[in-house]
């Protein structure tokens, strides 16, 4: 019974798993007709904020940083009020924007520097948004969740952070 149950459970996880790929897949393609045409990184990164905010479970911030004057300054975004400027190095997103690295943090309260915009969230997945070989900006992803962010979720959400670089005039923001 045991393992019969166990069966259950992986075949309940595999066809989880290819949902949430298929439910990428299709935001993928949302964000390519979103951002086919428009070049400007103001307007793509709205979508851009929107359309992830809106599509994906269990959000409660979705939206940028913009790299000015050695700092992270908001941009546009969907959720709670947030934090206007990050310094480069601290928290999640400064973080990303320092090392240039995924930031995919299971639970932000563990992350040592941490800074709270919203005592909501839980986790977080920030991810370095380059052009011309710099970091320019973060695409923040904010959960009430712990450990909402897995592999799929950074795979995809890769793919739509470079969409954005792809169809976004960059040129005029600083880099690291």
């Amino acid at each position: 019974m045991l393992l019969l149950t166990t069966l259950r459970e992986l075949k309940q996880v595999s066809t989880d798993i290819q949902t949430k790929q298929q439910d990428y897949q299709l935001l993928v393609q949302q964000a390519k007709a979103l951002l086919s045409g428009e070049s400007d990184y103001i307007a793509n990164a709205a979508n851009i904020s929107a359309l992830i905010y809106n599509n994906l479970a269990d959000l409660n911030w979705a939206g940028f940083y913009f790299l000015k004057a050695e700092q992270l300054v908001l941009g546009p975004f969907q959720g709670q009020v947030a934090c206007v400027r990050i310094p480069l190095g601290r928290g999640v997103c400064g973080t990303a924007a320092a090392t240039g690295e995924i930031q995919r943090i299971a639970d932000v309260h563990q992350f040592d520097g941490h800074i709270a915009c919203d005592a909501a969230s839980n986790s977080e997945i920030v991810l370095p948004i380059t052009h011309a070989g710099k970091v320019v900006a973060v695409l923040d992803i904010d959960s009430p969740e712990l450990q909402r962010f897995d592999l799929i979720d950074q795979q995809y959400l890769s793919q739509i952070a470079d969409l954005f670089v792809q169809h976004s005039e960059l040129g005029s923001l600083d880099g690291v």
